[in-house]
């Protein structure tokens, strides 16, 4: 995409030279990415090599460094996942379920956004969060540190502690739901800059749910729920795992966001 004459005019203090650059390497919201990549350069040597990088094509947030989810500034480093605004409501959807000082697992965190939003919606919640690639997990650290939160490092249930068994009052897993064929046609920032194993989901992208599913009624307290994030047309495979794993599913969508999600809750004492 390349800058036109009836291009509006960038706003004042955004050099007009770097909304020209990043329109013509195709940033479709080029002057508000101007105007961030200005705010966050402490010299104009800083600003040129940011934009250069953005220009190769590098995501916004690992070029700031940061993305903003749910009112908060997640730190994002090169290479982890960045978290998408659709998944905000899948953390409203939590928030809605949890009772006060829940205990929330976040699986397949990634930049840990999703378990930083929620516990900062609740009042005393215990954050615990789990992530396969080390990148990501020493990420997640950093955004869950003043929530007290703990990030383990490893697959997905594996590294938490086995206390946490039957006590968890929400189970998020964000997980990877991309067919493995689909990975090649996302947007380059994702499929160059992101790690493959935060969006890859198998033959049919819901290997990894279908793995979350199966042990979920172990950790999750009676009455707990387990939320993920799929596609649309992926939701009534997604709800028959659910059902296979025990769980009691809906799917919950947001037009606004195009965001659906399906939410399964362990039955509590006595339900048929």
């Amino acid at each position: 995409m390349s800058a036109s004459a009836s291009s509006p005019a960038p706003s004042v203090g955004v050099p007009s030279d770097v909304v020209a650059r990043l329109r013509a390497a195709g940033c479709v919201f080029a002057e508000d990415e101007a105007r961030l990549l200005v705010s966050a350069a402490g010299t104009a040597a800083e600003l040129t090599a940011m934009v250069d990088r953005r220009v190769a094509g590098l995501p916004l947030e690992h070029v700031l460094g940061w993305a903003e989810f749910c009112g908060l500034r997640i730190a994002v480093d090169p290479g982890v996942f960045v978290p998408r605004r659709r998944t905000e409501f899948l953390v409203r959807e939590a928030a809605a379920l949890a009772r006060p000082r829940a205990v929330v697992v976040d699986l397949c965190c990634g930049s840990g956004a999703l378990g930083a939003a929620l516990v900062r919606a609740l009042d005393g919640a215990e954050l615990y969060a789990t992530d396969i690639d080390p990148a990501a997990v020493g990420c997640a650290r950093r955004n869950v540190a003043e929530a007290g939160g703990r990030v383990y490092e490893g697959d997905l249930y594996g590294p938490l502690p086995r206390a946490l068994r039957g006590r968890v009052d929400v189970l998020l897993a964000n997980v990877p739901y991309v067919p493995t064929e689909e990975v090649g046609l996302l947007p380059q920032e994702a499929r160059i800059h992101e790690a493959r194993v935060a969006l890859d989901g198998g033959a049919d992208g819901l290997d990894v749910l279908r793995r979350v599913t199966t042990e979920a009624p172990d950790w999750l307290a009676p009455g707990g729920s387990l939320l993920v994030e799929t596609s649309e047309r992926q939701a009534p495979l997604a709800v028959e795992a659910f059902t296979a794993g025990g769980l009691v599913p809906r799917v919950a969508r947001s037009d606004e966001l195009y965001a659906t999600v399906v939410i399964g809750t362990r039955p509590g004492p006595g339900a048929v």
